[in-house]
Order: C-alpha cells, then structure tokens, then sequence
C-alpha cells in the first residue's frame, strides 16, 4: 500500500485510501500452528558472519491482483511497492531511522527563499540497459511524474513544484512556485524514481539493485542481480521472488511451511505466537504510523475547544497500547511527526483525567454528560479495536459512544471528510508534509476540517525558513497550537511487525513504516548453505 498517505494520482480520495491502505487481519490460531514444518535444509539454520552473496529471496506479501504494475511512478498497493524499491531509485530515501539519505542525488541545496533547488547528481550511476544515468532522464522523470494530464502517483507531493532546468549531465534546478525549505523531502519519495528518457513500463528499466525478469500481475515477480549496481557490492542475492498472497492466514502458512523466507506486515496480536517458532525472527519496528480519532472542529459538539480537551483527556493512552496493539506501540501525545526534528518534546504528556474531562465538558454545556456517535471500519488493523477500547473508556468521564461500524467502501465513500467523529490512519511522514495533506483548509485530507489562522501563519514561515533551528522552533509553536485546539486524538503510534526463517540476515527494524526494513532488500543475504 501507500503506507504513508503518499501522494497519490489525482482520483477519487475514497479510491486513493480504499485502495493503498489496506492491512492485514488477524488469523485462526489453529490453522496457524497447523502449518509449522520441519526446519528448510537449503540453508544453515542460523545467518551468522559477514554478508555473502548468492540464494533466491522469497518474499511472500498480502494485496495485489490483477492491477498489479510494474511501472515506477503508479505504485498502488504493499506488492508494487516492494517491487518499486528494487527496481528503481528516488534522488533520495529514507534510512532506517528515518533520515534523508542521498540516493541517486549527492546534495539537494535551495537558495536564500528556498524557491530554487540545485541537486547534484552521482555520477557512474547506470541503467538496467548499461546507458548512463543524465539530468536529462531526471528532468524526463518529474515531467512524466507531474504530466498535468497524467499525473502520477507523486504529484499530489509536488504541488510547489513548477518546472526543472537542466544545468549540465550531473546537475539540475528544480523551481518552485512557491518557497519550500523541506522541497528535499519529496525527492525521497520512493514514487519518484529516476527512469530513462524514454522509458516504457511495458520494459521496465530503472538503477535499483535488482531486474525484472518475470512478471506475472497479482501472483509472481522474479528478479535478479543487477552486476552494475552503483552501490559497493551489493546486492548480496542472485534473485528475488515476490510472492502474491490472498490473505493472512495463507501468508503465515507459508512462511511456517518454509515455502517463502520473509513475510510483510504480520498481525501484532500473533508476534508472540509466530515469535514462539524458533525457526522464525521477527522484526518489530517502531514507526511514525496512527491511528487517530479525528473530531470536526467545525460542528456540533466539537466546535467547541473545551469538548475536544474532555475527549482527550478520557482515553487512557498505555491501556490502548496495550489492548490495541498488544504493547506493540508508543504513546501518543496528540501530535504526528514524532521523528520530525522540530517534534515538541517539551509539552506535557497527556495522560486520562476523568475528573477534569466532566468539567469541561460541563462548563461547555453538558453537565450530564455527552453522547457521541463514532464511526468506524476495518480501514488498518487495531482500527475497530481501537474504537471498542475508547467507547469503553470515555463512558466514566460521561462520553456516551454508540459506535457505528460501516464498511471500508463505505468509510471512504460520499461521507469520508464528512463524518462529525470518525478514525483515519497515515503512516510515518515529517511535520510539514503532513500537514499538507491533512492540517490545511486547502489539504486533500483535512478531516478535523482545521482551519487556524495562527497555525497557517507559522506552517507558511517555517515552509520558507531555510535554517534548520529557526524552522523547528516554528514547527514546535504550531505543535502547540494543535495541541491545545487541534481536532485529533493522537493515542499511540502503532510497531511494523514482520517475520522471516533465521537463515535471512541483513532485516533491522526501520521507521518508515514500509515492512522488512523499507523493502531494501539490497542488503539482505543468506546463510551459507550447507
């Protein structure tokens, strides 16, 4: 999926979330234990030592059909994303803890208003067809990225963007519409890979470690080592197999059976179960993912500050860790970009207060207590869940919760960024980004319909605020300001759990919330066979 709320091609936004941000469901513990195996006798038991080259991957994920693609700027769901990461690079990436990284790009440097962006280039970067990667292809990329026309998967993240100027081989300026101090951020995108002048998805070619070689929609991706690969002596494996899986209970059999060596995206409530095999690893990642409750600022009852306070205040974070995610998660304080480097540390962790959440609510008029309907689906794992532990904890501070369960198409349908109080979900992104796509009057997705003129002024100083300490202290006032007046209920940031046989190394844990450590499977090897 999108894992993240990436931009998205410009559809529907019920196609755009319906779509890209699906997850798993829980298993039947029987049919689970019911597949463990014998230990695989390809491999030694245990990956130990240094990387070594060789073996075929097996990767098995959830998702996909008959829309699969593999085409570097439509990545619609978790399979083609995997497949994207490995066939083609952005300028830029994110690392493991979630930090801008050089890519295909060596720097990225704005001028005094941050309207211009002059990138440069590695040089000895090569295609999957031995031709040298040019400014010319970068320029052909982001003009096939933001085809008004056809625009792609990235263009919605590109809205400052206005066109891109060739300087030389190994450099080019992008210009902006408007100021943006955080313009690098999108060049990280894994949907804005770098392709050929001429590049054809029906063949597709890209300078990611690996090349396609089969490719069946929906069922199978075979891919091998690309020789030329820029980076050192990586990767480490021959080949590569994605597998298609049509839900959990068949992913997970799968990888107990040994018939696939890694697994994405595995339910939090079985690590302990699937953990309990020692055949198996886990990777249990802690991530920038939510799961909010979103309150409409502008109607009836949470038009009114002091009833957005009192819901705050009636949940009990820790326990909806707990309950939700199994502990498999951090606390949240109301506030998304926890690894932004402008987060606001310094503001009180809200904790449950039933006391003070009556009160307010009384001074806002309802001395008896309040009744609510909150409108859930199975958008993410720990979604409705999460919906059953808050009605049940806001009943003492007298927030009365009937909870209307709709369908995921119904959720995203006419009504989504309609309903009074409802739940979303995004994956790890920074400040600034986010807020874009859910904190402005003019985002595509701004569900508490905020609309804060003070918080406008600061987002629009800290976006063309170049220096990196005047900026974050902007970004942590505007923090503020959502944190005593903002529509969510930020509760907790849920762990990325995925699994593999033990003879795999080179998975760690990673931030950006994309499964086995952001798909870099570059970096990943196999034990030494017997």
């Amino acid at each position: 999926m999108n894992p993240d709320h990436q931009p998205q091609p410009r559809i529907s936004a019920a196609f755009s979330r319906r779509t890209l941000f699906s997850a798993g469901l829980t298993v039947g513990l029987g049919a689970l234990l019911a597949a463990c195996s014998s230990p695989t006798t390809e491999y030694a038991a245990v990956a130990k030592g240094d990387p070594v080259h060789g073996g075929r991957l097996r990767v098995g994920l959830a998702g996909g059909g008959a829309s699969d693609s593999l085409d570097a700027h439509i990545p619609v769901n978790t399979v083609d994303i995997a497949r994207v990461v490995n066939l083609y690079e952005p300028l830029f990436y994110w690392d493991d803890d979630y930090a801008l990284q050089p890519k295909l790009a060596t720097s990225a440097t704005p001028n005094a208003d941050a309207t211009v962006w002059t990138v440069e280039l590695r040089d000895g970067v090569r295609f999957h067809d031995g031709r040298p990667m040019t400014a010319e292809d970068v320029k052909a990329s982001f003009d096939r990225i933001t085809d008004p026309d056809d625009p792609k998967a990235g263009a919605a993240g590109l809205a400052e963007y206005d066109h891109i100027e060739v300087l030389d081989d190994l450099r080019v300026e992008f210009h902006l519409s408007t100021p943006l101090a955080t313009f690098d951020d999108s060049l990280g995108q894994y949907m804005n890979g770098i392709v050929p002048a001429d590049y054809d998805p029906a063949k597709p070619i890209g300078t990611g470690p690996f090349k396609a070689k089969e490719f069946t929609a929906g069922q199978r991706s075979l891919f091998v080592r690309n020789d030329d690969y820029w980076q050192g002596d990586q990767p480490y494996l021959d080949e590569l197999e994605i597998l298609n899986f049509n839900d959990d209970d068949a992913l997970i059999n799968a990888l107990l059976s040994t018939q696939v060596d890694a697994i994405g995206q595995i339910p939090l409530a079985l690590l302990e179960v699937i953990g309990a095999d020692e055949r198996i690893g886990i990777v249990n990642s802690e991530t920038g993912m939510w799961l909010p409750f979103t309150m409409r600022v502008d109607v009836e009852p949470f038009d009114d500050e002091r009833v957005r306070q009192a819901f705050r205040l009636a949940v009990d974070r820790p326990q909806m860790i707990e309950q939700v995610l199994s502990g498999n998660g951090t606390v949240g304080n109301d506030l998304y970009a926890p690894f932004d480097p402008g987060f606001n540390h310094d503001l009180p962790q809200r904790k449950q207060d039933v006391n003070a959440a009556k009160k307010l609510l009384a001074d806002a008029g309802y001395p008896d207590g309040i009744d609510v309907e909150l409108v859930t689906a199975p958008i993410q794992a720990g979604a409705v869940e999460a919906a059953q532990v808050f009605a049940q904890q806001a009943a003492s501070a007298g927030i009365r919760v009937t909870i209307r369960k709709v369908d995921t198409t119904t959720f995203f349908g006419d009504d989504y960024l309609k309903w009074p109080f409802a739940q979303d979900f995004w994956y790890t992104r920074n400040f600034l980004s986010q807020t874009s796509s859910g904190s402005l009057p003019n985002s595509p997705f701004n569900e508490t319909h905020w609309d804060d003129d003070e918080f406008q002024r600061l987002v629009a100083t800290a976006k063309k605020t170049v220096d990196d300490v005047e900026r974050n202290a902007l970004i942590a006032k505007a923090q503020k300001i959502e944190y005593e007046k903002g529509g969510y209920i930020v509760w907790g940031f849920a762990n990325q759990a995925d699994a593999y046989q033990k003879y795999v190394a080179g998975l760690v844990e990673n931030k950006t919330g994309i499964p086995l450590s952001g798909f870099e499977f570059r970096r990943v090897w196999m034990a030494v066979e017997k």
